[in-house]
């Protein structure tokens, strides 16, 4: 899993192949003038010991131009390795959010936001550090190694034989503390997800925290958070902090058997100084890569393991897409049919079975019934948010499964109960369905939906920026722009999701007979709570545990349905209520 996880991020570098190729090209050429200096010097010192001043500024001035070299090409090579990484990170971050736009709301019904936020922040920051530097890091490391290794072995084989001894031991100990840091590491980055979840939902659940007085509650939660995830990341650290000193430590054996062996053989003149000197610079320089070999590691495992929950999501198929012979929405009256459709959110529990009807094209539907019957359900099926298990839905005789996303959902806009304002200004949330809609367009959206009024005395009128989910206006307030927002965006079906539960009755009233104007000639769907929006539907749907039970007219239902006659009563009984209140 982890060297598949790991090809798959290398070929994120495949498009700037040209780019990480002259990074390397140039950390090779640094490391090459790195090698070389100890070899200078090194000769340098034996010119000093012969007394030759000619040799040794050539010499001196030598060491200076390949350190010069070293850092100019050390300087490009971070520009270049440092412009790959972000284009990297740009890339993939778009990719993740792209897809995160095109997956079902299901999908998100099972996954925190605070989650995706960490995969799409923290894990993406491990990628870019790894491939812009870390894989740039070990390569160097490696050629460093090797290069070292080489002129050892060339300058004397018995003695590079002998520092190299440790090598073995090194890889032996890097592969083990892989294996172990490598689900230490993983392990880190989910609670680390987990940790920022909690965190998001105590800051966008504020208001219901407080009003319980709950917020030693979240302290203690987010504090538990923490703690797991420091507990992690102690784990995480023993381990380096068992691996690294000893992988560390190891080339310390290389060096004593130089200074041992390579010592007694410049007392005996078969070496010269200069020699030693230079073998001694080169070991030192194979010794730091093998040092921070751990550090390195602890970077592509990091990255690994972000690595791992990134695909996690991007792995994820969309599963409403359109269909190969897909064709746009036709024009039409509209007329809506379900037909045997069934369905359920989690496949043991049933929300809809066996739903049957049809609404002809610019009639009025309204669907009533209690709590979890099923009401919702039909026009988020409708709209394909969610997919039916079983069953034909069509507009005008064609199966929705068989019409284009990009034309189905424009022609349906809906105002919940409880909708969602975004951070921008109040003319741009009325206008998201419509965003080339003029201001006199807008306004006149915001006084069909009862709306107006409030907005022209709000501090900025229509310019007025809301906060986030538009918790700085009340529940009406929100509900009527959301009316506002379905209105202007001028849909061939409108859907009502007992859009006027937050107001008041005479709020309510001027509401309702703008919307008896908007739903003229327009097919909707009234999911309703009150008797009032009840009146504006041509035909009654009484839904019970995912079934219609009965249909008809107000007065029909009064007489054949139970269930729509304790409706009617109940609320009856609340209108006084609600109108004193």
């Amino acid at each position: 899993m982890a060297v598949k996880t790991l090809a798959r991020l290398l070929g994120l570098l495949r498009p700037h192949a040209t780019a990480v190729a002259a990074s390397l090209l140039l950390a090779w050429m640094a490391m090459g003038m790195t090698v070389l200096i100890p070899y200078l010097v090194g000769q340098a010192i034996d010119q000093i010991e012969q007394g030759s001043r000619t040799d040794l500024l050539t010499l001196g001035l030598a060491v200076v131009g390949a350190g010069v070299l070293r850092t100019l090409l050390t300087v490009f090579r971070r520009l270049v390795a440092g412009r790959v990484s972000l284009d990297v990170e740009y890339e993939l971050r778009q990719r993740f959010y792209t897809h995160l736009q095109g997956l079902e709301p299901a999908f998100y019904d099972h996954h925190q936001t605070g989650q995706l936020m960490s995969r799409g922040t923290s894990d993406l920051q491990s990628i870019r550090t790894f491939l812009g530097y870390g894989l740039i890091f070990l390569t160097q490391n490696a050629l460093t190694i090797i290069l070292s290794a080489a002129v050892m072995l060339w300058l004397n084989p018995l003695l590079g034989l002998l520092a190299l001894s440790p090598l073995p031991l090194i890889v032996w100990s890097a592969r083990r503390y892989g294996a172990r840091s490598s689900p230490a590491f993983r392990e880190v980055q989910q609670r680390m997800a987990e940790m920022t979840a909690d965190a998001e939902e105590s800051v966008t659940g504020i208001r219901v925290i407080k009003s319980f007085a709950r917020e030693r509650h979240m302290i203690r939660k987010f504090d538990e958070s923490v703690s797991r995830l420091f507990r992690q990341n102690l784990l995480a650290t023993r381990i380096s902090a068992i691996y690294n000193p000893l992988i560390g430590a190891l080339p310390s054996i290389g060096i004593a058997v130089v200074l041992l062996v390579g010592g007694l053989q410049v007392i005996n003149g078969s070496m010269q100084i200069g020699e030693l000197t230079s073998f001694y610079i080169y070991l030192m320089m194979l010794a730091g890569p093998m040092r921070t070999l751990g550090m390195s590691l602890n970077w592509a495992q990091r990255a690994v393991a972000s690595g791992q929950r990134m695909f996690e999501i991007l792995d994820r198929p969309e599963a409403i897409v359109d269909s190969p012979h897909a064709r746009p929405l036709a024009p039409g009256p509209r007329e809506v049919r379900f037909d045997g459709v069934y369905l359920s959110y989690d496949g043991d529990h049933p929300a809809l079975t066996d739903v049957t009807f049809t609404v002809p094209g610019g009639s009025t539907v309204a669907l009533v019934g209690p709590t979890g019957s099923g009401k919702s359900s039909i026009p988020l099926l409708l709209a394909r948010l969610y997919e039916a298990d079983r069953g034909t839905i069509t507009i005008d005789g064609q199966d929705i499964r068989d019409v284009t996303l990009d034309t189905l959902r424009p022609a349906i806009a809906s105002a919940g109960s409880d909708p969602f304002l975004f951070t921008a200004s109040v003319a741009e949330n009325i206008a998201y369905g419509r965003p080339d809609a003029d201001p006199k367009e807008i306004r006149e959206a915001a006084a069909r939906a009862g709306a107006a009024g409030f907005i022209e005395e709000l501090p900025d009128g229509y310019d007025t920026l809301l906060g986030e989910r538009g918790l700085t206006l009340s529940g009406g307030q929100r509900q009527r722009i959301a009316i506002a927002r379905a209105l202007l965006a001028d849909p061939d079906i409108l859907v009502l999701d007992d859009a006027t539960s937050s107001v008041d009755a005479r709020t309510e009233a001027l509401i309702q007979a703008a919307l008896t104007e908007a739903t003229r000639g327009r097919t909707t769907f009234l999911i309703a709570h009150r008797l009032s929006s009840v009146a504006l539907a041509d035909e009654i749907l009484v839904m019970d545990h995912g079934r219609i039970i009965a249909r008809g007219t107000h007065d029909e239902l009064l007489e054949s349905s139970p269930l729509y006659a304790e409706f009617a009563e109940f609320e009856r009984e609340r209108q006084p209520e609600v109108a004193a209140s």
